[in-house]
């Protein structure tokens, strides 16, 4: 009696723990940094539309902790390539020789991965992922990052994170096919970065896609009208939970708890006082700034000024050297009429003869 066989095909998951090692060598998330984001929509705008193709590509570099677990991309530079129905082509020579400038310039940082400008999975992208996962080229032992980032000017920025395994049923498949699968993902920045990230997004609403650089004072004034904002949307949020007109959230309580456990336990008189005393610290050290730049411009004006009537003395008294020179000149000659030459009144005693008057002309019978 023959027993019924099943075939089956086995996926190996990255993020499983193998036997050999006692950490997954592969990421479990993924930060990454405005600028890379950036970068790589600038590479999608700039782009040749007529002759590219419906993605680009480019590396990703950053740094990686020591156990693999967490990988931060912190920058990316854009690869040539041409895509089409049959065919992908990649500048190799020109990857590896970027590769080598950015890290002599970032010594620290390491290659990650690859991203697209497109959320489709395809077999050039599987081949892709393989090249920037070999051991040659790529970021073995560990597994390539690799990011995709929808560049639709009509649409969100949204990013997805993926990482693969290679998966095939023969060795001549293994090249172009692997299993995508999808780590999370977050974006880091800080306080100055969120400000100039708002900056960019208020510009959304412009015609013109375009925004001033705003003042501190108007910085901090928009800052304080969207902290009112918030507390208001609290305020009512909380009014709706007590009045039973809304579903109460557990989480959002507790974090509303520790926020608010973290308030001071002051008297507003106090903060109000210690809010003057900080605005005329502040205004003080303005004022101090600006006469010492008044003072540092005006010593810049005085000593340029100096310089500038030295050099015209200078000037004034070479030009008396010259007129000097000439009348000595002049007594030299004065000295050699009385002299040895002196013309021709020199030679004969130095005294000068009297003009003879002009004789009239005789005629020929004289």
């Amino acid at each position: 009696m023959a027993l019924a066989t099943e075939s089956f095909l086995h996926l190996s998951r990255p993020l499983a723990p193998t036997m050999n090692f006692h950490h997954s060598m592969a990421p479990l998330s993924v930060a990454i940094q405005p600028s890379a984001v950036l970068s790589i929509l600038d590479h999608a705008t700039r782009r040749d539309i007529p002759t590219a193709s419906s993605r680009v590509i480019g590396a990703l570099v950053g740094s990686r902790s020591e156990d693999g677990s967490e990988v931060t991309v912190s920058s990316s530079f854009a690869i040539p390539h041409t895509e089409n129905e049959d065919q992908v082509e990649v500048d190799v020579e020109y990857q590896k020789n970027m590769l080598s400038l950015h890290l002599r310039a970032h010594p620290r940082e390491v290659l990650l991965g690859w991203y697209t400008t497109s959320h489709e999975l395809n077999s050039f992208s599987a081949l892709i992922q393989n090249f920037f996962a070999s051991p040659e080229t790529g970021t073995f032992p560990h597994p390539a990052v690799h990011l995709t980032v929808s560049a639709d000017p009509q649409a969100d920025v949204r990013a997805r994170a993926y990482i693969s395994s290679p998966v095939a049923v023969n060795p001549e498949r293994a090249s172009e096919s692997c299993l995508f699968i999808q780590v999370p993902h977050r974006i880091l920045y800080n306080e100055a970065e969120r400000s100039a990230l708002d900056l960019i997004a208020s510009a959304r609403d412009a015609e013109s896609r375009s925004t001033p650089v705003v003042g501190d004072v108007a910085a901090l004034t928009r800052t304080l009208e969207q902290t009112l904002d918030l507390l208001e949307r609290a305020s009512d949020y909380v009014g709706q939970v007590i009045d039973e007109e809304a579903e109460p959230n557990n989480a959002l309580g507790q974090l509303l708890m520790s926020a608010l456990s973290l308030a001071p336990k002051v008297e507003p008189a106090v903060i109000d006082a210690d809010f003057n005393n900080h605005i005329q610290d502040v205004l003080m050290v303005s004022y101090l700034a600006n006469s010492i730049r008044t003072q540092i411009d005006l010593s810049q004006r005085l000593s340029t000024a100096i310089l500038n009537t030295e050099g015209d003395a200078k000037i004034d008294t070479k030009d008396g050297d010259k007129e000097g020179g000439g009348g000595g000149r002049g007594d030299r000659g004065e000295r050699g009429g009385r002299g040895r030459r002196g013309g021709r009144g020199g030679g004969r005693g130095g005294q000068n003869r009297e003009p003879r008057e002009p004789r009239e002309p005789r005629e020929n019978g004289d």
